[in-house]
Formats: structure tokens, sequence, C-alpha cells
């Protein structure tokens, strides 16, 4: 799977919003970018949906203008005025030529899910390749209201548990996509997560400011 992120050229805060084309071209989160429909009109003519992993609002930002840019439909698994599409964990959603598995994965956002598929993993904010605070391997933020460490560990235990050892990428709502290379001994996916979890049960503080 090729997922492009839409967003990489913003100038302000915001998620990684991935294009996947394919048999069913498709947007994973819309991200806070002005004009990002343009972007993805660079890449398409047509989306038939867009999917997201919660909505925070870096990655809800430009959704109404996306949906509305490109007659697309919307599988969330919060409620959302504009929602089709209802997900639950144990889902199946196209993206692109694979299909994902939807894994409900709280912790950082109660309406958090994980999209699964056989290459790759949309791992949204709950594990992130790098993001500052670490490389290869790090956590979502958990020390805002309604958030939870413990429940965050427990959704990268169920990520593990569905993780099939097909998956060569994981795309993350914020920092880099990581690939693994099926030529060198090095991380695979499995690995990145599992890093992410040890750090996360050191119950430290990711920022030195929380």
């Amino acid at each position: 799977m090729n997922a492009v992120c839409v967003t990489s050229d913003a100038e302000d805060f915001t998620c990684n919003a991935y294009f996947v084309d394919g048999a069913v071209p498709t947007l994973v989160d819309a991200g806070s970018m002005p004009d990002v429909a343009s972007v993805i009109a660079e890449h398409t003519d047509e989306l038939d949906r867009v999917v997201l992993t919660h909505q925070h609002h870096d990655h809800v930002g430009e959704l109404d203008a996306v949906l509305d840019a490109f007659d697309a439909e919307l599988y969330a698994y919060g409620e959302h005025p504009r929602r089709d599409h209802a997900l639950e964990d144990g889902d199946e959603v196209a993206i692109g030529d694979e299909t994902a598995e939807v894994v409900y994965t709280p912790g950082h956002a109660a309406d958090h899910v994980s999209l699964v598929a056989e290459t790759a993993v949309f791992s949204g904010d709950v594990v992130v390749y790098n993001d500052g605070a670490f490389d290869d391997g790090s956590f979502g933020r958990t020390d805002m209201p309604g958030q939870s460490r413990e429940r965050l560990i427990e959704s990268l235990n169920d990520l593990l548990d569905r993780l099939p050892d097909s998956v060569e990428s994981l795309y993350a709502g914020h920092g880099d996509a990581f690939h693994a290379d099926s030529e060198e001994d090095g991380d695979d996916v499995r690995d990145v997560i599992e890093r992410a979890r040890s750090r996360a049960e050191r119950r430290e503080p990711k920022y030195p400011e929380e």
C-alpha cells in the first residue's frame, strides 16, 4: 500500500492526512491544513471516503471542506453530524486496494481507532514513529482531560495482538511514516509498537512540562 501525506507542506500544526489510491480512493483523516482539498485533487478526481482515526481538531479541521469538494462518505467511530458509516471494533473497511480491520484503540482519545490492513497500519496518535519526545517508537500524549495512559497501554497491546506479520508500514498521525526494510536486519512495525509500549509503561511524563 502506498499512502501519500497530503498535509506534508502545512505551515501550521496539523495531523498527517493520508491519501490512498486504488479501487476505493480513500483519505485517512482530513487534517486542518487550509485548502487541503486542492492538494488531494492533485492526486485524484474522485474520493470515495474519508476514514477518521479520531476527531481531535488537527484531524478534522478541514473535514467539511473535503467532504464537500469530493462528495465523499464519512466513516468514523465517534458520532459526527456528517457520519455515513459508524465504525465498530472488528469492522472491516476498504482502503485503496486493501481491506483494513478496525481496532478500537482509546487512551489518547475516547473515539480513537487504528486501521490494520494487510501491508500497513494507520495508527492515528496511539503510536507514532517519531514525535520530538522519542525516536523509533513513541506513544500519544495522555496528560489532558479524558485521556488515560493505562487505557493507551491496553490499546497498544490490542494492536499488537491483531497485527499481522505481513504489515510493512506504519502511517501515524504525526511524525514520519515508518517502512520496514526486509533486506536488512532492522526494526519492523511490531518492534516500533513494542518500543512505544515499553516507553509508555514507564509511567513517566512524555514531555518535561507535563
